[in-house]
């Protein structure tokens, strides 16, 4: 997994910074027809080889005209293509990387060499090397595999099995995106967003973005929700920034999750649901984001969302304060705890970081 430098775009006191976590998926090949079947026969069916299958006698038909026989079919020819990516789903990667390499040699499966690559790259079933990693993602990149493409460009920019080479990975990428993948135009866009290896376009940006988030990637989503909430590189446009948020929440994009909590907390863009709202912030607090965690503290320890809670409070102000993010307000709204709450807040704060906090 690779991280790219971090989309910098302003979103008040609340932004997170996102960075570009690019990852393989090798999705199933599409599957060939089968060949046709003979006709189901009176008696009951018997497996025979192909050759046992061509010394047997014909049967005297009802009908005057015959029934072709099957054309008999190597094991490599097999029109079930998807079995390399089922044994891999299956964590048996050995067998995935048998298959594919019988498919790569022998039928120039561009998805098989692709799979050889995430093999490799992963030390999955096989030993890691990133050499070969390379040689296959360039034969299936140059077979016009698109996620061996994004792949291979992913391995120039991090120079892993090479050299760095961000300029072949910026036209890999832009290959990629062509042909529909959505992580290499969400990468793609990084770099115009970025302005080193490409000159900043922050119109291009908008549009790679757009690409992504509507084929449903939840980066490219949250990406692209805070250039409309800002206004860069398209009209500044909360509602359509709280519905890209919206969409990434539901993807389980945690920076989105809090972002849409705080546009529903303060009825930005959407109608105003405090409720939604702090379901969203305890949602993310507990997937340690230190920000929700701190505005969780916030509404606890003030009472906005029902009850005043400062047991709880502390607890996730001192979670957050762990992950860095302090607050010298929250310390003042809690000096007057009693030491018994104070003693129960810091318990429940230690064992949550005990189980959660790596």
């Amino acid at each position: 997994m690779m991280r790219l430098r971090p989309i910098i775009v302003a979103l008040g006191c609340t932004m997170l910074t996102s960075g570009a976590m690019a990852q393989l998926s090798i999705t199933p090949p599409a599957q060939t027809p089968p060949a046709k079947k003979e006709a189901p026969k009176p008696t009951p069916p018997k497996v025979q080889s192909p050759v046992a299958a061509k010394k047997a006698a014909p049967k005297p038909a009802a009908s005057p005209s015959p029934t072709p026989s099957p054309t008999p079919t190597h094991a490599f020819e097999d029109p079930n293509v998807d079995l390399v990516f089922g044994a891999y789903q299956r964590g048996m990667y050995k067998t995935a990387f048998d298959l594919a390499s019988t498919r790569a040699q022998y039928n120039s499966d561009p998805k098989a060499m692709t799979m050889l690559g995430e093999l490799y790259t992963n030390g999955l079933g096989v030993k890691r090397d990133y050499v070969k990693a390379n040689q296959w993602y360039q034969k299936a990149s140059d077979a016009g595999d698109r996620e061996a493409m994004f792949a291979l460009a992913m391995m120039k920019i991090s120079g892993r099995g090479g050299a760095v080479d961000k300029d072949t990975a910026v036209k890999l990428l832009a290959s990629s995106a062509k042909l529909g993948e959505p992580k290499a135009a969400y990468n793609l866009a990084l770099f115009y967003l970025d302005g080193q290896t490409l000159p900043q376009d922050l119109k291009r940006s908008a549009e790679l973005l757009r690409m992504a988030a509507d084929a449903g990637n939840p980066e490219a989503q949250y990406a692209l929700a805070t250039f409309y909430k800002e206004g860069t590189g398209v009209p500044k446009d909360p509602e359509k920034a709280v519905r890209l948020l919206q969409a990434a929440s539901l993807a389980d994009n945690v920076d989105a999750e809090v972002e849409y909590a705080i546009a529903l907390f303060n009825g930005t863009g959407t109608p105003r649901n405090i409720p939604a709202a702090v379901a969203l912030l305890r949602k993310a607090a507990r997937q340690n984001s230190p920000i929700a965690q701190n505005r969780l503290a916030r509404v606890l320890a003030t009472g906005q969302s029902g009850p005043v809670d400062k047991v709880e409070a502390l607890k996730w102000h001192t979670v957050a304060k762990t992950a860095g993010k302090g607050d010298p307000d929250l310390d003042e709204i809690l000096s007057d705890m009693s030491p018994e709450d104070r003693a129960k807040g810091e318990a429940a704060a230690r064992k949550w970081i005990g189980n959660n906090v790596k």
